[in-house]
C-alpha cells in the first residue's frame, strides 16, 4: 500500500506521520494519535459524531482522509478545554443544562456548536437547531443541547462584555 509523510497541528500538538493514502483522519487521530473523543458512528458522514475542525472548519473526520489535513490545523474535543481537568464554556454549559446522556454524540455535537458560536456569537433557537441537523442524538430529543448551546452563547458574551 502506497505511503506518505503528512505533517500536522492537533489541539496545539505538531505530528509528523507516515500514512497510507486510505487512512482516514478519524482512525489517524482515534489509533494513531490515541485521541479517542472523536467518535465513529455511521462512517457514512450522516450522525456527525466525528465532526472535527480542520482550519477552523466543521468537517467529518471519517470522510477525511489523513493526506487531506497534510498542513492543516485540526481541533478534537480533547482540544476545546482551557487546561487538564476543565471545561470550556460550551462544555459546562452541557453539563449544567444536561446536553447529554450517553454522550456519543456529543464531541461532534460540541464541535458543531464550537463553529457556531464563533461566527454567530448570539444565535437563536432556530439558528442553533438548524446548525444542528447534521448530527443525530438518539437520547436527548436535543432539548438540553439547544439549552446548553444558548445559555453558552450568553455566557460567552458576557465574558467579551457584549
Amino acid at each position: 500500500m502506497a505511503t506518505r509523510s503528512i505533517s500536522l497541528l492537533v489541539n496545539g500538538r505538531r505530528y509528523e506521520r507516515e500514512v497510507e493514502a486510505r487512512l482516514t483522519l478519524a482512525d489517524l487521530l482515534r489509533h494513531e494519535l490515541a485521541l479517542t473523543g472523536t467518535h465513529v458512528g455511521c462512517e457514512h458522514g450522516v450522525c456527525g459524531a466525528c465532526t472535527v475542525l480542520i482550519d477552523g472548519r466543521t468537517a467529518r473526520s471519517c470522510l477525511t482522509f489523513a493526506v487531506q489535513v497534510d498542513g492543516c490545523e485540526v481541533t478534537t474535543v480533547e482540544g476545546l478545554a482551557p487546561a487538564e481537568g476543565e471545561l470550556n464554556v460550551l462544555q459546562q454549559a452541557f453539563q449544567d443544562h444536561h446536553g447529554l446522556q450517553c454522550g456519543f454524540c456529543t464531541p461532534g455535537m460540541l464541535m458543531t456548536l464550537t463553529e457556531l458560536l464563533r461566527d454567530n456569537p448570539d444565535p437563536t433557537e432556530s439558528e442553533v437547531r438548524d446548525v444542528l441537523t447534521g448530527n443525530l442524538c438518539r437520547c436527548t430529543g436535543y432539548a438540553g443541547i439547544v439549552a446548553a448551546a444558548l445559555e453558552a452563547a450568553r455566557r460567552l458574551r458576557v465574558q467579551q462584555g457584549s
